[in-house]
């Protein structure tokens, strides 16, 4: 049963990806016994089923996502956020109360707590495609973020900046000093010790935005942020 793909390759649609007894994941078909990719993307293999990550597309929130989300709206108990989705998430004014404390939120004033325009890093709780994403921000490193920037990215080019076992937002970690939320859908949240390092680290997510589906990035990468380092 041969593969011709490893993890990490970037693959074209019609592109043979293995032959035999697999299964095709999302964005896979299989005829007869040969799997074919049906987007751009890079190529997954896991437990016998072979899937591509597509290079493009828009984010469709999973129960389990670490998302960022934008304050856009209220309601008379909770929040709507934007998540780069043609969902809206929400959250309940519950999850950002203090500790011990209760609240009437029918006559209170949300903006205490969140305002218009915040933004807070959550999970996804419950998606089921026919209404509202239902997020939380309970839990290590969820909540509110403030200061740093906010950025915005192809969702499908999440996996591609995080890298096979972290590799690619370690190596941007770790020449920049930057501390970085990335979100699963595409927005990424970048906090450095000076405007500099924040704006350099926004230039080299850029850079993997754009090109995601060339081989030797990660190499380019490197070289990109000793040059700008030194300069």
């Amino acid at each position: 049963m041969p593969i011709y793909v490893k993890d990490w390759d970037l693959v074209v649609p019609g592109e043979v990806l293995a032959e035999g007894d697999y299964v095709a994941g999302p964005y896979v078909y299989k005829e007869g016994n040969k799997l074919f990719a049906t987007v751009i993307g890079i190529a997954e293999i896991k437990r016998g089923v072979i899937r591509v990550v597509p290079l493009q597309g828009p984010y469709i929130p999973k129960v389990g996502d670490v998302v960022i989300g934008i304050v856009v709206d209220y309601l008379p108990t909770a929040y709507v956020l934007d998540i780069n989705s043609s969902y809206k998430a929400i959250l309940q004014v519950a999850e950002i109360l203090p500790p011990q404390k209760e609240v009437n939120a029918l006559a209170e004033d949300l903006s205490k707590y969140l305002d218009v325009g915040d933004v807070v890093v959550c999970k996804v709780v419950r998606f089921d495609k026919y209404s509202d994403v239902v997020v939380s921000c309970k839990g290590k490193e969820l909540g509110k973020i403030a200061d740093g920037r906010l950025i915005k990215v192809s969702p499908a080019k999440i996996p591609r900046l995080i890298g096979r076992k972290g590799s690619m937002i370690n190596l941007i970690k770790r020449e920049t000093g930057c501390k970085m939320m990335i979100g699963q859908n595409g927005f990424i949240w970048i906090k450095g010790k000076d405007p500099a390092s924040e704006v350099l680290t926004e230039k080299v997510i850029r850079k993997i935005d754009e090109e995601a589906h060339i081989s030797g990035l990660t190499q380019r990468v490197q070289v990109m942020l000793q040059s700008e380092k030194r300069g």
